[in-house]
């Protein structure tokens, strides 16, 4: 990912975030041919010194096939973003966009049949917690579970790389950035999430 210095963030609490709230992310290889697969995908915390994204997908996917222990993917997270018009200046420009991002650069280990399991359990529990009337894996009998395993591919990202950017018009005069911010305001939920995380870092 292109992050020029002003967009680059080092902010490791702000990629969780990006990560956490925006879960629904591609997994992308280039084993044989480049492959790009729309997955959950969650950051496994449990050991700080060896933290990684997990995710899984159908075995019947092509790179499911292909994908092996050390084979490097890239996992990309979009967060929050929006348009900006160059109406909202107060002198002639372009438009552009305003946008969070995060990208893992990382090396394949296939999950055990055990990791899998627990990989469900945590990924399920995150979903279903909120619903009316949760179902957990515990509900579904290992039996009952462990039959659909069989048709996940589950796995780690260890990442190798960690990139995370945050353009927020930061290159904008102040006059032009509360206006962005104003404009924001009065838009869509994107448009005003991005408005906050403006609010933010100008503090």
């Amino acid at each position: 990912m292109f992050i020029p210095k002003l967009y680059r963030s080092e902010d490791h609490d702000l990629m969780r975030e990006i990560i956490r709230d925006n879960a629904f992310a591609l997994l992308i290889s280039s084993v044989e041919k480049i492959r790009a697969t729309h997955s959950m995908m969650m950051l496994n915390e449990d050991n700080p010194e060896n933290v990684y994204v997990e995710t899984h997908i159908s075995r019947a996917n092509p790179q499911a096939k292909t994908l092996k222990d050390g084979d490097e993917v890239l996992c990309d997270f979009l967060g929050a973003h929006t348009y900006i018009s160059s109406s909202w200046y107060d002198h002639i420009n372009v438009s552009t966009w305003n946008y969070e991002a995060v990208q893992v650069y990382g090396k394949v280990q296939l999950m055990s049949n055990s990791e899998l399991y627990q990989h469900l359990e945590k990924l399920t529990s995150k979903y279903e917690n909120f619903q009316k009337c949760p179902v957990m894996v515990k509900d579904m009998g290992r039996e009952f579970v462990e039959k659909e395993m069989k048709g996940a591919f589950g796995l780690k990202i260890i990442p190798t790389e960690i990139f995370i950017k945050q353009k927020l018009s930061q290159n904008r005069k102040d006059h032009d950035y509360q206006n962005i911010i104003s404009e924001l305001e009065n838009s869509d939920e994107n448009g005003r999430k991005i408005a906050e995380k403006m609010k933010l870092i100008k503090k």
